[in-house]
């Protein structure tokens, strides 16, 4: 016995050892088809943008609330969960093909013939009982199976990169709303203070028109400036609603009207993000690293395409019982049957060979997309860090134009006033005063966003 055993242990053992090994070619990592540096260089310091969670960027307890509430409900970002998890479902089930399946099976069975004895007696009903356990085996001696599986897991993985990225992007794209509710708040608010101040000036120079103190084309020019502030407060007050209809849907509930902002918070967000260089920053982002699965899995599935050129080996083996009656079917000997089986690949019209050519050329198709990947990351990086670059100095030259046409508007009321500018100076003033703080307001949102899709950029967010 023992002299049957040891060959058939060590047999079972080197098929186990050649079903490690699997045909597909060997992955490596090749060159990143980008700079070694970003155009524009960030001069913050500290822990790269990417590593930090994003209660640590988002710093107002509003915005984060708001956040928290959309990672719970939004249902785009329930879909991609749902997706992982489906994708896991269908690794175990690819994975399972590596270890034997085992079956059991009970059944019964009466006939009759029809036959009867001499004396009439029927003599041709018979009954069968039987149980049996099965199993089946593929000694995955070329890889084929292994190399399936090994697909099935890196699509899962890549599954996993795309609900990151899908997290990542309601985090942003909630933030991005919120402060853009802010900021319309601000224009709100401002075009109503300055439709109060036109009409005020529209009454004063209707009276002073009314005693003939001034000109019909006085009038129309205040009454051109009032009504174009109203237009601008209707519309605006239209674009509220909007943005809170758009961050509704974004949270997927209703959101409590003490989270909203009633202006724009300047200290919403971290006031600056530091950036580490491409190689490091790059192959962390979810998208490119879902690419980067996607090309593993194509990898492999030339492994399971190439073993499809060899034999298939099974290993199938039952054992059981029979009997005639039911209650004997457990008593009595086992009945029992093994064997392997042989499936030799011989004729196939081309088919396998055109399976490889076909696995070959998704590999290529999803080496292309994952360089794409990599170097659309590396553009939304450097275009974010472009904006950051200079939106400092925007945003204190803007502030010195406000401060300006303020000046500028107060001088030409005085002179107005004493009689020394007419009432066109005084208009243009206005008009350029009400310009450049909307302009402020906007270059303020712009550096806020730019923060937020900065961080969105490096792949930050997944913590």
């Amino acid at each position: 016995m023992r002299a049957f055993l040891k060959p058939a242990l060590l047999a079972a053992a080197g098929a186990m050892t050649l079903s490690a090994c699997t045909l597909a070619p060997k992955y490596e990592r090749g060159t990143l088809p980008v700079a070694d540096q970003f155009p524009t260089a960030s001069t913050a310091t500290g822990a790269s943008a990417e590593t930090l969670a994003w209660r640590q960027v988002l710093l107002d307890p509003r915005l984060q609330s708001v956040v928290e509430q959309a990672l719970t409900n939004n249902r785009d970002l329930r879909v991609a969960v749902l997706n992982v998890e489906r994708a896991r479902a269908q690794y175990r089930i690819q994975r399972a093909s590596l270890f034997p399946a085992v079956d059991g099976t009970v059944s019964g069975r009466r006939a009759d013939t029809g036959a009867v004895d001499s004396q009439g007696n029927d003599v041709g009903a018979t009954n069968a009982y039987s149980a049996d356990i099965g199993a089946s085996w593929e000694l995955d001696l070329f890889g084929r199976v292994r190399s399936l599986s090994d697909s099935a897991l890196q699509s899962y993985f890549a599954v996993e990169e795309n609900r990151k990225a899908a997290q990542i992007s309601l985090i942003t794209s909630v933030a991005s709303a919120w402060l853009n509710l802010g900021a319309d708040q601000d224009q709100l608010r401002l075009s109503r203070e300055t439709l109060r101040l036109r009409e005020d000036s529209l009454n004063l120079t209707q009276r002073r028109f009314d005693l003939g103190a001034t000109s019909a084309l006085e009038l129309r020019q205040i009454e051109t400036l009032a009504e174009q502030a109203r237009a601008d407060v209707a519309q605006l007050e239209a674009t509220v609603q909007q943005d809170k209809n758009a961050l509704r849907l974004l949270v997927g509930a209703e959101v409590a009207a003490d989270l909203l902002p009633d202006t724009f918070a300047d200290n919403a967000i971290l006031a600056d993000l530091p950036v580490g260089v491409p190689s490091d920053v790059l192959l962390k982002r979810p998208d490119v690293a879902a690419a980067e699965f996607n090309l593993k899995a194509a990898n492999a599935d030339i492994g399971a395409a190439r073993a499809a050129f060899f034999p298939r080996i099974s290993l199938t083996g039952s054992v059981g019982k029979a009997s005639t009656e039911l209650g004997n079917l457990f008593d009595g000997g086992i009945t029992w049957s093994y064997g392997p089986s042989v499936s030799i690949p011989i004729f196939s019209g081309g088919a396998n060979t055109a399976n490889l050519e076909a696995t070959r050329k998704a590999r290529e198709i999803a080496q292309a997309q994952y360089e794409g990947a990599i170097q659309s990351a590396f553009r939304d990086v450097a275009d974010e860090l472009a904006t950051r670059a200079t939106i400092d100095r925007r945003l204190a030259a803007q502030t010195r134009v406000v401060d300006a046409a303020t000046e500028t508007q107060t001088l030409s009321q005085a002179r107005f006033d004493r009689g020394v500018d007419s009432r066109l100076t005084l208009t243009d003033a206005q008009r350029t005063l009400y310009s450049a703080q909307q302009g402020l307001i906007g270059v303020r949102l712009t550096r806020a966003l730019n923060l937020v899709n900065l961080y969105a950029a490096l792949g930050g967010g997944i913590q």
